[in-house]
């Protein structure tokens, strides 16, 4: 839900500078207002409203309300789209992206969108004369407003980054450009730049505990942002020149800005502004679902949604989450994302994590769980049974944030930068690392295991705990690109599937069902450790029986009659990913609309 206030008129509408529709703000020229640009950047409260519009342009169907967040980090080790392959967001998922996918033009415009609103706010608001002369006041919120605006630029290019590769990239407003057909510029240019506006950003905008509480941008957030683009700009990623994908051999220098970044958030002068909460259910159950602000701001960066509309507001807990049928009191929801059977055994039974990550059930019409089986769990840290207050029927917005950015993303950074940087974990790295794996095993600190302490050991430890930690937050499919480690766990995933499915080797102990009924609308299980023992009711009168690793067991009848998980008429394992191609697949192609509309500027990426 958006605790700023919404702008009530459309940047786009409020000055007369030219406004443009996606692409075309580089090819065509459309006035669409009386006023000026000076008009609408005259005053602290004209600029504010302006900037407020270029955090617009991260939310909506288009942004982080479905397609970015929830379509196109997929498929992968974690999770992947449900349904069948089409030329829409599961082709996106099985990676058999095609240049007429339905999915990718439009996000890819609404982006360039909030590029362009946001260098016209970096281009005007330096230029106002309270800026440098105004209040102290004036001079303060025009200072954060350059701040912000510089922040949202980079992570709107970030994500176009991250999908596309080498990708257009205008630092000046349209009307400024001599040259309105914007060639694709190379990504390490673009990140230097980037990571040098954010640390101008730092300086200008506040700390969150010194300005009143909302979605927009503060200090940690940038100071965050900053060591997550070092990062993937010191990591691996697929180039359009060699075909291959490869690491810069400066990559430490950025590691080292990454660090950098981390400790300061991370040491204990700095903890009264952003830490973890204590419970790791709070930070979705209690917060993002009953619109509370988090009073630890774990969660540092976040994508307001509101409006119950397709352009502002989000789809979490509607797509995606637990299934739920639309008579319930909680409304239709879920469905869109699966989480691998794989996934669900990665935790260790005490990790709170997973629960709250993986939920097992579904809710029927008369509000009664029931238990999934094991190849159709679904994501759960946006549930639409959590939402508070409930929203019934069949409304497809529920009003939830996106968090961009956590806390326990930059211990974890923190902690994989010095490990890289210094050949082996640091005491420092360790703490880090164990502050979020004990916080995840809270009440059981003592079974968080032995922390490895050689380079190689602490990287992979590093690699599943940002697994565990972020499940279904739309990271997992992007840290692997920059580690170059897609394919490797795509194949570790369909390997691990197999083996639960034939009860061997670390999944002996999978139970082929589980026994179960309802006591009260909640589950009540037969066993008491029911995803590790086999245990049969006797007699099993008023218990149900579900398949658990029995439905990862696929056949075809003679009149073609599918049993056990599939995807696209193939066994689970198999479908998964299903047309992933190593130095291809870990960018999009830039569809035939984009293409058409740079005029021959742009150039494919590999393999498309």
């Amino acid at each position: 839900m958006k605790f700023y206030n919404k702008a009530i008129i459309a940047f786009t509408a409020s000055i007369a500078a030219v406004t443009y529709s996606g692409c075309k703000k580089y090819t065509e020229v459309e006035p669409q207002s009386q006023y000026s640009l000076e008009q609408a950047f005259s005053s602290v409260s004209n600029a504010t409203t302006a900037l407020l519009g270029v955090y617009d342009e991260l939310s909506g169907d288009n942004g982080y309300g479905i397609r970015l967040n929830l379509y196109y980090p997929y498929d992968t080790d974690e999770g992947i789209v449900s349904g069948a392959i089409d030329n829409g967001r599961r082709g996106i998922g099985r990676y058999q992206l095609q240049t007429s996918n339905t999915e990718l033009t439009n996000p890819f415009n609404q982006l360039y969108r909030g590029v362009e609103k946001a260098n016209l706010c970096i281009d005007q608001i330096p230029q106002m004369p309270a800026y440098t002369s105004g209040s102290a006041a004036d001079q303060k919120e025009l200072k954060r407003l350059h701040g912000e605006a510089l922040t949202l630029r980079a992570q709107f290019l970030f994500e176009l980054i991250r999908n596309w590769g080498d990708v257009p990239a205008p630092f000046q407003p349209s009307y400024k450009q001599p040259d309105l057909y914007i060639p694709a510029a190379n990504r390490d240019a673009t990140y230097d730049h980037l990571i040098d506006d954010l640390a101008l950003a730092e300086t200008l905008v506040p700390w969150r505990t010194e300005v009143a509480r909302n979605e927009r941008i503060t200090k940690g957030a940038v100071k965050a942002m900053r060591a997550k683009l070092a990062l993937f700009r010191g990591g691996y990623s697929l180039r359009t020149d060699t075909k291959t994908m490869e690491r810069r051999p400066d990559y430490l220098k950025y590691y080292t800005i990454a660090r950098d970044e981390c400790a300061e958030l991370i040491s204990s002068a700095n903890r009264s502004q952003h830490t973890l909460n204590p419970v790791f259910e709070d930070v979705w159950k209690k917060y993002i679902s009953a619109f509370t602000p988090d009073p630890a701001g774990e969660i540092m960066f976040e994508v307001g949604a509101g409006g119950g509309n397709s352009i502002s507001d989000s789809r979490m807990g509607n797509y995606d989450g637990p299934s739920i049928n639309a008579a319930s009191r909680y409304g239709t929801g879920g469905g869109g994302i699966l989480m691998l059977p794989n996934y669900f055994y990665a935790f260790n039974p005490l990790d709170t994590r997973r629960d709250v990550t993986i939920p097992i059930y579904a809710i029927g019409a008369t509000n009664l769980k029931s238990l999934r089986r094991l190849g159709e769990l679904t994501d759960g840290k946006f549930r639409r049974d959590w939402r508070t207050p409930t929203l019934p029927g069949t409304v497809l917005n529920l009003g939830y944030n996106w968090p961009i950015i956590r806390f326990a993303d930059v211990l974890l950074m923190f902690a994989e930068a010095d490990n890289e940087i210094k050949g082996a974990p640091s005491a420092e790295a360790i703490a880090a690392f164990e502050e979020v794996r004990k916080r995840a095993f809270k009440g059981n600190e003592s079974a968080i295991g032995v922390t490895p302490t050689d380079k190689a050991g602490f990287f992979n430890a590093i690699v599943n705990e940002r697994y565990l930690e972020f499940g279904a937050e739309g990271i997992r499919k992007y840290d692997l690109i920059r580690w170059n480690l897609l394919g490797t766990k795509i194949a570790e995933a369909r390997l691990k599937i197999t083996q639960i499915r034939d009860n061997v080797g670390a999944y002996a102990n999978v139970p082929q069902y589980i026994y179960w009924k309802n006591n009260g609308e909640e589950i009540q299980y037969f066993s008491t450790n029911p995803f590790y023992t086999t245990a049969v009711p006797s007699p099993t009168t008023g218990w149900t029986r579900t398949d658990w690793r029995q439905h990862l067991v696929f056949s075809i009848s003679s009149t073609g009659t599918i049993s056990g998980a599939s995807i696209d008429n193939l066994p689970l394992q198999e479908g998964i990913a299903r047309f992933f191609t190593p130095n291809k697949s870990e960018l999009f192609p830039y569809t035939t609309a984009i293409l058409d509309t740079y005029g021959g500027r742009l150039k494919q990426n590999p393999g498309y």
